[in-house]
């Protein structure tokens, strides 16, 4: 059983199948022709066997020979275009097994030579992006071809505004692998405003292997190579919406300081003028007399009244003032310990007169308690402390306090409070300040 004659008895001589080359995706024949020298009718199943048998048939597949005649047989090779089948030579085998004796089987061989091929698949992802002066990409190249192969990239601009660079620089996947590449694009200068500008590229892929074999002058490749088509956006610094953003800013400043504020300034000021009533000053009283001579000022009555309070010459309910009274001011510092009860006072000097004008107290740490203020034996307020961090009180007319008696601020300490650095106070600590003017009393 030879590609001439061949036997069906044990010890049969035979020859190779004529080796043939085959490109993938093409197809290719040889042939093997048996002959049955046996004196018998013999039936033979023919099958491929080795790595071509999945894309290897014969036919026909079964033969019936008559005693010394023969038939040759056609083998038919269509491999796929796949990185599966790969290049080189890869064995193939025929198992010719006789039906009346199995046990002379034969397995005649040769080698078929596969054709390299090279296609290559390419992706950069993404085909758009945007950036001041950067952008990055990823390539994605898979080799489809079946032969190992070496990958470079060639970047194409239509200026000399980008400049490129691939990380790592070149790929050797192998037949059926996938290998990705970094691209980084980057601009020489920033776009400072107007529209973005787009600056189209494209990125040839090279495969090295196939130009060497190309220019080894070789068999012909079929090399697939589509180029990847990308853009990058370089986006302004400052886009147009601040610019208007800046210059509606801008304006609104502009209306503020020329129209707005002086408006508002003149409107507070007015409104200042017409809450605020001048007070008196020496020498304003009737018949040239100054404010505080007299019969002196008691409870809000006119001068010269006779309502409680009102006295003449200085007498317990008040004091007459001449003169050369002058602007002067009192502070009453009060520290006390929580649960206790503690009086600050301020005493008016000898010979003088103390009309207030104005009162501010200050609970800085926001304590818990009492406090009541008495000018004299007359008592002015009395205060809850937790409803208040400064209080000020002001009167028109000013209330007098004679030589002699006190301004007192008497505080009761039911819980120290918590003043800005966040610690409890040890004790409650409240301010007293009186303020107004300070006169000689009348002779």
């Amino acid at each position: 059983m030879t590609p001439s004659a061949a036997s069906s008895g044990p010890g049969a001589p035979g020859l190779d199948i004529p080796a043939v080359s085959v490109t993938p995706g093409g197809t290719a024949t040889t042939s093997l022709t048996v002959r049955n020298d046996s004196d018998i009718v013999e039936a033979y199943t023919l099958e491929v066997v080795g790595d071509c048998a999945p894309w290897a048939t014969v036919e026909p597949a079964r033969i019936s020979l008559y005693p010394d005649t023969s038939e040759t047989v056609t083998i038919s090779l269509a491999p796929p275009r796949s990185p599966e089948v790969r290049a080189g030579d890869v064995p193939l085998g025929v198992r010719v097994l006789p039906a009346e004796h199995p046990e002379s089987v034969t397995v005649p061989e040769t080698t078929v030579h596969v054709e390299e091929f090279h296609e290559l698949r390419t992706e950069i992802l993404p085909r758009r992006r945007r950036g001041w002066l950067r952008g990055r990409y990823r390539l994605a190249v898979r080799n489809e071809g079946n032969t190992s192969t070496r990958i470079s990239f060639r970047p194409e601009q239509a200026g000399e505004e980008l400049r490129f660079g691939f990380v790592p620089a070149g790929l050797e996947p192998a037949p059926g692998e996938s290998a990705e590449t970094r691209l980084r694009v980057r601009t020489g200068k920033p776009v400072w405003f107007g529209k973005p500008a787009v600056w189209p590229f494209t990125v040839h892929t090279t495969d090295g292997a196939a130009e060497a074999r190309a220019e080894a002058g070789g068999h012909p490749v079929t090399y697939v190579r589509p180029p990847l088509e990308a853009e990058f956006v370089q986006i302004p610094v400052f886009p147009k919406w601040l610019l208007a953003l800046l210059a509606a800013i801008l304006a609104l400043l502009l209306a503020w300081f020329a129209l707005v504020r002086p408006a508002v300034r003149s409107a507070a000021r007015q409104a200042a003028d017409e809450v605020v009533q001048p007070r008196p000053t020496p020498g304003g009283g009737k018949n040239g007399q100054s404010p505080g001579t007299g019969t002196g000022t008691g409870t809000g009555k006119e001068q010269g009244g006779t309502g409680p309070g009102v006295s003449s010459g200085g007498g317990p309910g008040g004091t007459g003032a001449s003169g050369g009274g002058e602007q002067s001011s009192a502070t009453i510092d009060v520290q006390t310990a929580g649960g206790q009860v503690k009086t600050g006072s301020y005493t008016v000097p000898q010979g003088k007169v103390f009309g207030v004008t104005d009162i501010v107290v200050a609970n800085f740490q926001g304590d818990e308690g009492v406090m009541t203020i008495s000018f004299g034996d007359r008592k002015i307020t009395t205060i809850a402390l937790e409803t208040f961090r400064n209080q000020d009180y002001h009167w028109v007319t000013p209330i007098e306090i004679p030589a002699n008696a006190t301004v007192t601020a008497n505080v009761t300490c039911a819980k120290p409070g918590t003043p800005a650095t966040g610690r409890q106070a040890q004790q409650c600590h409240e301010v007293l300040n009186v303020s107004g003017e300070l006169a000689n009393t009348a002779r």
